[in-house]
């Protein structure tokens, strides 16, 4: 038996891009992986459908909005009602667009603080617990953005760089 074997993965934002490969790398390594999507319902199936195919059951779909904080609430629970365990928790989901400075929103403001910042401090809150029990991991994924701010991006940096 894998070491990995009946370990348990959430990684947000795990349908697409980044997430995605993580994910396949992660499960070609043995891990389980709970998926979380926010609106990639699609892309988040046909994952799961992938890698189901590969090792049956040892992949789940979750969504949530994560700028909702019942939402972010919720997660850790669900998650962990399905598969009995959490070994790592994966901070991967990001909102990335541009705000110029003159044309800044309080939606903007929320969307890119509430997923960037907001949302992977509190999962981490949430997960905490069972991760202690698990002697569990948690990534928090950041981009070079974090410590090179973009032109037009003034919220999204200080929102990676926490």
């Amino acid at each position: 038996m894998n070491k990995q074997d009946n370990k348990w993965v959430l990684i947000t934002g795990g349908a697409k891009r980044i997430g995605a490969e993580v994910a396949r790398t992660l499960h070609a390594r043995g891990m389980n992986l709970a998926v979380h999507y926010n609106s990639s319902n699609q892309d988040a199936e046909s994952l799961s459908n992938e890698l189901n195919e590969i090792r049956a059951n040892s992949t789940l779909i979750f969504g949530a909005n994560l700028t909702s904080d019942d939402a972010v609430e919720g997660l850790i629970p669900d998650v962990l009602s399905k598969t009995g365990r959490l070994d790592v928790l994966i901070n991967n989901a990001s909102t990335f667009y541009p705000t110029p400075i003159d044309d800044i929103t309080h939606d903007d403001w929320d969307s890119l603080i509430g997923t960037n910042l907001k949302a992977p401090m509190f999962l981490c809150k949430h997960a905490a617990k069972h991760l202690r029990e698990t002697r569990g991991s948690i990534v928090n994924m950041v981009d070079i953005h974090a410590s090179k701010p973009l032109s037009k991006h003034p919220i999204y940096g200080p929102a990676k760089s926490g």
